[in-house]
This record gives structure tokens, C-alpha cells and sequence, in this order.
């Protein structure tokens, strides 16, 4: 049968009607019947009921014509119809393309740019500088120096674009190519394709909250980031944020990258072709020696891809090349020498104030110390020129401060704060001994007593005073029954400062809280009086190097006192960040202060360091030394500078009670070639033992030898005039006079009874418990009697050892009974 048009249908035949039939009678269909099939690619259902008439009008509508039948009886049968059509596939990929792109586009839509920074990529070096504002002692943190992009060259900026990204000023913030390269290389597990755009390396590196993770979400975060960051910024603004963020290997940013690798000398605005392609060859791999062989080859094809994308700029450049030059790595550590202890105490004190260290070391501050330069040396001249002869057993802490401002001008706290980072002046904390005097003199002159009191010699006035051992409290020498108050100051007289003490009205508070005014702990002075009584009238309280020389400044400038300090000034982008801190306060009044220098004068003229002045330049001061001349001081001052020197020796035992050398005068934790010592088990421990000199000894040379260079070139400044404050108290009726006449030059009269010798010699005139030969008492069994014992579990601790010794707890923590045993 010939096919038919569609628009004419063939005339339908009516089928012919079938029988009825009984359904409960229905027999077998026929063959013919089961296997009828539609000749259209659709199957016909069988009926039993009658079949329509196809011809039209007959036996009701027309039904539609099938699709035309191939020749042959083709069709999609079998397997084929399970294949769906092209239209299908075009149409599916469509519709996932569309869905897709809605995902992508409804992500990009909620991504925001990050607007705050991440603390790596603005973080900034800070510089301690001297109190000159201008010579550096050391720098902090990441170096790194922002500047805008004028001035940097525009063959650094040109080396980045050639080699990082070529198209960067025609891109929109991402390369497609090698977007799905690195998606790629990502998602299948490779190394992680550098192909990133300066945009998206910028963003990357720049923002908060973009993650250094190898990852498919990251990289879309990143893209999606990068192609705001294009339209929101213009193309300078992300080259000059790339430039001062990316890491060079010696520096981060180009401005502090160029002085590390070529000199101080040479800022990004001087960078040549040459040097600008050096440091862009380094942004792929930042950790290349200054001149490996991998970093020469990029550094060819930087100059390459240079002179073919700026041929009129560079051209010749890949003839005319070479792999510049760069300067040595400077490998000193900020911390070798003198400066650690400088940066430590600048770094404590800022603390102290909420600028912690990683603050600092990312802040870019500026720190203006009040160290001095030359007055550091002239410390460590004079300590280190004196202690020439002795073993490292042997420890000494000067600190020097303005009184006037209570600014820390220089301190000796060791040679080098790598081998042995204790800090002498500000950490070691021992009995002040005589030099403690002072306060007692200062409050004595406060309540309204003068220097023309008489005051006890022999022995106390009342004999027993609260809590005293046994024999009570005595002098090493004969002075006379009756001494007044400025040979007592100069000849170091116990008997006589813990009488004052005891005749003030206060008595032992008014010490207490005029020290406290002066800058000492309150709580060592508290729990010193609760242990050594009236003995804290003649230093048993445990003082540094430094409280002393700003106590001491109370003298020096009128009665005031202004708390020590290293930090002179912050400032952040030319700005004060954190001012001084020096508020002065009113401790004793001036003509007290007066006074009490003019005691203290007479210790440098015919006291316990007579000759050991500065000349005609005016000095006052004191000496002290402890029992069995275990600590020995001299603190002193003209009107200039306060100094405090004070010395101690330990001596390293072993458990067997072997005496081992200390190492950079710590003592050593292990020992060589045996597991046995640690932390937990030291191989030493630090035992305090005599220095063998009083404080009119070492101490006062070195104090001397400071004082005389620390005042080259200042003018010759003059004390107050003696104000003469006060009213004779006498404790003990005055000296009757001797008949014999007195020369002119005597200000004491002959037969002076502290006129014992040499003040050098053997007698520890500042000695002040038990220390005449002639009272014998009997022994304090809580004492350590010298003798080496087994450690015991409530013995002092380490003093460190090692690369990394720790803390001496002898200064900080005392442990025993009494602290001049420590």
C-alpha cells in the first residue's frame, strides 16, 4: 500500500464486528490475535471489542495517520530505542549548562571582597632605636617597609608583570586558561599550578580569609574574590598592594627586599632592570639562595619575557644582562652582645603597658629607648676592666638613671644576653646591706631630726630590740659610745641606724612606706620586716640594681622621685603611639634631700670610700656589705646621674659537693657524655658564697670608673646648700669633748674615733650582724654553715645552664632562712 500524504488520509475500511462472546466461555486467542503489532513505532493494544471503521463517516472519527514506514519494515527497534535523539542531548546540556552558570552566578553574587587584611601581609618590622631617636639597636618582626607605587621603579613593576602575569593589565582579574589548569592540576591531585594571576596571588596573600589550602572550593573562592578585586580597584592599586606584600625571602615587600639583597643604600625607586628582574625571579620560590642555579635561569627569562613585551623599554636588555650582585645576609642575631638586654627590658616595659611582643614585632613602631650609646660601653668598660682577674663565679649589675626623669641610661647586665640572658641590674635581687642607710637617714631627717643628733655607737639603744638573734647587733669596729648622725652615715655605724629606726615615730613604718614612695616592692619590704625585724634598718631587705639607683635619685634631685623607665617614646607612622611615662612625686622634701647629701658627701671624703670620688666634681653615696661579705654595693650620685653597682659570687657544687666552673657564668644543668642530669636533675646547683672585698672595694672602683666617663663633657653641677632641717634628737647623751686642740682641716676633731685605718683593709665596717670579733654568739642552726650538703628538696633552684640557661633564683626567690645565706 502506497504512503499517504498527511494532510489526506487514507479512506478506513470499518472493521468487520466480532461475535459476542460469553466472557466465562472465552477460549484461547489466536495466534494471529496475541501477536498483532502497530505498524507505527507504537504498540497497539488488542481489544476484544469491534474495530472503528477507518473510512471517514463510517462508524465514527477518523483516526490520525501513522508516520510514514521505511521501505523494508525499518524503525528504531532494539537497542536504538533506548538511544535518545540529538534534540534531547543539545537540549539536556542546555539545561545543565543554564544550571550551572545560575549555581556560579548565585555564588559569585554571595561572595563579599574581605575588607580587613591579614596580620602577615601589613605586618611591618619595628626599631628600637637609642635615646638619640636615630641610632638603631635593633629590629623587630617582619621586615618589611610599605611604599606607594610611584617610587618604586618601573622595572620592578615591569619584572613582576612579565613573569607572574602577562596579561595583567588587559585581564579581568583571572587568566581562564590558566584557571582550569590549576582547577585541574588541583582536583586531581598534582602539584599545585602556579599559574595564578597577580590579582588572585594579590587577594591570596592580602586578605583575611582566604586560606593557604590546596582545594578546588578555595581556588573558586579565590577567582571569585580576584574578579571583584578587578572591578572594584584599579590596576596600580593591586600591583602596589602585591608589591608590598609578597615575600622576596630576605624581606617581605619590594622597599625593605631591595635594601636586604643590594644595601641599605638602595630603595625600590633606585632598583635598575637587573636588580628589579633579580627580585621577581625570587616570588616563585622566595627560599633560593642569593645565587642558585634555578634562580639564574628564571632570572633569564624574566629579562626575556620583558624585552618581548616592552621591546621599546628592554629590548636590548637580554644582551646587556647580568645576574646582578647582591650583599652578604646579615646572620647577627638582634639579640648577640649588649642588645638582647636592651630589647628584653624595652619589650617587658611595653608589656607592662598592653603592647605585647608580637604587637611590636608587627606594628611597625618606632621605639626610642633611653639608653646612650656611649654610656652602655663606658658600663661594660667599667665592670668588665675591673672583674679582668676573677673567675665567672663572680656577678656585677650597674644601672645608671637620670634623676631627674627616671630615665635608664645605661646598665651592665652581662656580656652576652645569648650565653647568659640574666639581667643583672633588673633581675638579681640581694640584701642592700649599708646601702640601705639612706631611707633610715631620710626619715630620721622627715620627722623633723637634724644631722646634729647624737645617736648610739656601741650597741643599741634599747640593748634588745624585737626580734634581734643573740648578741644582738654590733659594729666590726670601736666608734665610742655616742656618735652623731653624719659620722654615723660615713662611717657605716649599725648600732646607730637601727637605734634611729627605732626613735621614729613610726618606727619601722616610716622606712617602710617612705622606700615604698621610692620605688621598692612593697611586698619584699613587707615580708623582710616580718622576718628580720629591726635588721631591715641596716639592709636586709632584698633590693635590685636599678631600684637602688632610682631610689637614690630622691637625693639627687630634690626629693623627688620619678619610677625608672627604658621606654622614652612610641611612635606609628610619624605618630606618638605611646608617650613617656615620668610623673614625678614629692618623697622627701628638699631641704631633707640636702641634708642627707651632705651626710652622704662625707662617705667619698673621709668615710668607708674616702678617695674614691670624682674630683672636684661633687658625688655623694654609700657603701654596704653583707654578712661574710657574700653581696658587697656602693650606690652614689652627683646631681647629673644616680649609679648603683652591686656584686655578688656563686660558686657551682655538685651533689658530692664538687665545685664545677660555671659556663658563661651560669651553672651547668648537664654534663657531658651522661644522660643522668636534667632540668628535673641538674648536674649543679648555685651556691652563694664570700666575694672576699667589701663594698668600698670593686664596687666603688667600678662605680668610679663609670662616673668619671659618664660625665665627659657634662658642666660641673653643685649640690644645694645643707638646709639644716630639723632638731637635735639625741638618743644618747653627746661625746664629752676632749681638752686637745683640733686642726683646722678636722672637721671631727683629734682623736677621731672612726679614724681606724686603711678602710680597705680586712675590718667589714658595713657588716651589721655577729660581725665583731669580739662578741661571740652561738651558732643559728637554720644557717648554712658553709659546708656542702646533700641538695635537698627545699635548696635554691637552677641558675640556668646551657644554650638557654634559666633564671637564678637566688636573686629572685630566696629560699632560706635568712638572705644573706643565699
Amino acid at each position: 500500500m502506497a504512503a499517504q500524504p498527511y494532510d489526506e488520509p487514507p479512506p478506513r475500511r470499518p472493521a468487520p464486528p466480532s461475535p459476542r462472546r460469553d466472557v466465562t466461555q472465552e477460549g484461547p486467542r489466536t495466534r494471529a490475535r496475541q501477536e498483532t503489532r502497530a505498524m507505527s513505532n507504537q504498540e497497539t493494544i488488542v481489544s476484544d471489542a469491534p474495530r472503528r471503521s477507518r473510512r471517514r463517516g463510517e462508524g465514527g472519527p477518523p483516526e490520525p495517520p501513522g508516520p510514514p514506514v521505511r521501505k523494508g519494515g525499518g524503525g528504531r527497534g532494539g537497542w536504538r530505542r533506548f538511544v535518545p535523539s540529538w534534540k534531547i542531548v543539545v537540549a539536556g546540556v542546555v539545561i545543565l549548562a543554564a544550571g550551572i552558570f545560575g549555581m556560579v552566578m548565585v555564588a559569585y553574587a554571595n561572595v563579599e571582597v574581605p575588607t580587613a587584611a591579614q596580620a602577615e601581609a601589613t605586618a611591618q618590622q619595628s626599631t628600637i632605636y637609642y635615646r638619640d631617636g636615630k641610632t638603631v639597636i635593633a629590629t623587630l618582626g617582619f621586615k618589611r617597609e610599605r611604599v606607594p607605587l610611584a617610587k618604586m621603579s618601573q622595572s620592578v613593576r615591569d619584572a613582576a608583570v612579565a613573569i607572574e602575569n602577562k596579561t595583567f593589565y588587559e585581564d579581568s582579574g583571572v587568566s581562564i586558561p590558566a584557571m582550569f589548569r590549576s582547577v585541574w592540576m588541583t582536583a586531581t591531585g598534582q602539584q599545585l599550578q602556579g599559574a595564578s594571576t597577580i590579582t588572585q596571588q594579590m587577594a591570596r596573600n592580602y586578605y583575611d580569609g582566604l586560606s593557604q589550602e590546596v582545594s578546588i572550593k578555595r581556588k573558586v573562592m579565590e577567582i571569585f574574590v580576584a574578579v571583584k578585586l578587578d572591578e572594584n580597584m584599579t590596576k596600580d592599586e593591586i600591583l602596589e598592594t602585591y608589591l608590598n606584600t609578597i615575600n622576596f625571602g630576605r624581606a617581605y615587600g619590594v622597599e625593605a627586599a631591595a635594601k636586604a639583597y643590594f644595601g641599605n643604600k638602595v630603595t625600590a625607586a633606585k632598583l635598575t632592570p637587573e636588580q628589579g628582574a633579580y627580585l621577581a625571579a625570587r616570588i616563585q620560590q622566595p627560599a633560593w639562595d642569593a645565587d642558585e642555579p634555578a634562580l639564574q635561569a628564571r632570572f633569564k627569562n624574566v629579562i626575556q619575557n620583558m624585552a618581548e613585551q616592552w621591546p621599546d623599554r628592554y629590548g636590548d636588555l637580554p644582551q646587556t644582562a647580568k645576574f646582578p650582585k647582591t650583599v652578604k645576609s646579615s646572620d647577627t642575631n638582634e639579640l648577640g652582645g649588649l642588645r638582647g638586654y636592651m630589647v628584653k627590658e624595652v619589650l617587658n616595659e611595653l608589656e607592662q603597658r598592653g603592647l605585647d611582643e608580637d604587637e611590636v614585632k608587627s606594628g611597625g613602631y618606632d621605639i626610642i629607648s633611653t639608653f646612650d650609646k656611649k654610656l652602655m660601653q663606658a658600663a661594660k668598660a667599667a665592670v668588665t676592666s675591673t672583674t679582668k682577674g676573677m673567675s665567672n663565679e663572680f656577678h656585677a649589675g650597674l644601672a645608671a638613671v637620670d634623676p631627674k626623669n627616671g630615665r635608664v641610661l645605661a646598665f651592665y647586665g652581662g656580656d652576652n644576653y645569648l650565653n647568659d640572658p640574666w639581667n643583672e641590674p633588673f633581675q638579681s635581687q640581694k640584701q642592700a646591706a649599708s646601702a640601705f642607710k639612706p631611707y633610715v637617714l631620710a626619715a630620721w631627717l622627715q620627722a623633723g631630726y637634724s644631722l646634729k643628733s647624737f645617736v648610739p655607737g656601741n650597741e643599741t639603744v634599747p640593748k634588745v630590740l624585737p626580734g634581734q638573734q643573740e648578741g644582738g647587733i654590733t659594729n666590726s669596729h670601736n666608734v665610742g659610745a655616742a656618735v652623731d648622725v653624719v659620722k654615723a652615715t660615713a662611717q657605716s655605724v649599725n648600732t646607730a641606724f637601727v637605734s634611729m629606726a627605732y626613735a621614729l615615730p613610726n618606727q619601722l613604718d616610716d622606712v617602710k612606706h617612705l622606700v615604698e614612695a621610692a620605688g621598692f616592692n612593697q611586698k619584699r619590704m613587707e615580708d623582710d620586716i616580718a622576718e628580720h625585724h629591726y635588721q631591715f634598718a641596716i639592709g636586709s631587705a632584698l633590693v635590685t640594681p636599678v631600684e637602688q639607683a632610682a631610689g637614690y635619685a630622691i637625693f639627687a634631685n630634690g626629693g623627688k622621685y620619678t619610677r625608672y623607665h627604658v621606654v622614652k617614646e612610641v611612635r606609628q607612622n610619624g605618630q606618638v603611639a605611646y608617650p613617656e611615662v615620668a610623673n614625678p612625686k614629692q618623697v622627701i622634701a628638699p631641704g631633707v634631700a640636702a641634708d642627707a647629701t651632705t651626710a652622704m658627701a662625707e662617705v667619698l671624703k673621709s668615710g668607708t670610700a674616702a678617695g674614691k670620688g670624682l674630683g672636684n666634681r661633687p658625688a655623694a653615696g654609700k657603701t654596704g656589705t653583707n654578712n661574710d661579705e657574700k653581696e658587697a654595693w656602693f650606690v652614689g650620685y652627683t646631681p647629673q646621674i644616680s649609679t648603683a653597682v652591686g656584686f655578688y659570687r656563686e660558686q657551682c657544687v655538685t651533689k658530692s659537693g664538687k665545685v664545677v666552673p660555671p659556663e658563661h657564668s651560669n651553672c651547668p644543668v648537664f654534663r657531658k657524655g651522661s644522660d643522668k642530669y636534667g632540668w628535673d636533675n641538674p648536674y649543679t646547683r648555685p651556691k652563694e658564697t664570700s666575694l672576699g672585698f667589701e663594698g668600698a672595694g670593686p664596687p666603688t672602683i667600678v662605680w668610679q670608673k663609670f662616673m668619671q666617663l659618664a660625665h665627659e663633657g657634662l658642666p660641673v653641677e653643685q649640690f644645694p646648700e645643707p638646709a639644716e632641717v630639723g632638731v637635735p634628737e639625741n638618743i644618747v647623751p653627746s661625746p664629752t669633748p676632749t681638752p686637745t686642740p683640733t686642726p683646722e682641716d678636722d672637721p671631727f676633731g683629734e682623736g677621731d674615733p672612726f679614724d681606724e685605718g686603711n678602710p680597705f683593709g680586712g675590718t667589714d665596717e658595713d657588716c651589721f650582724v655577729n660581725c665583731d670579733g669580739d662578741v661571740t654568739t652561738e651558732d643559728d642552726p637554720s644557717v648554712d654553715d658553709g659546708g656542702v650538703d646533700q641538695f635537698s628538696d627545699d635548696e635554691i633552684g637552677l641558675a640556668g645552664g646551657g644554650s638557654a640557661p634559666r633564671a637564678r633564683p637566688s636573686g629572685q626567690e630566696p629560699m632560706s632562712t635568712r638572705p644573706e645565706d643565699q
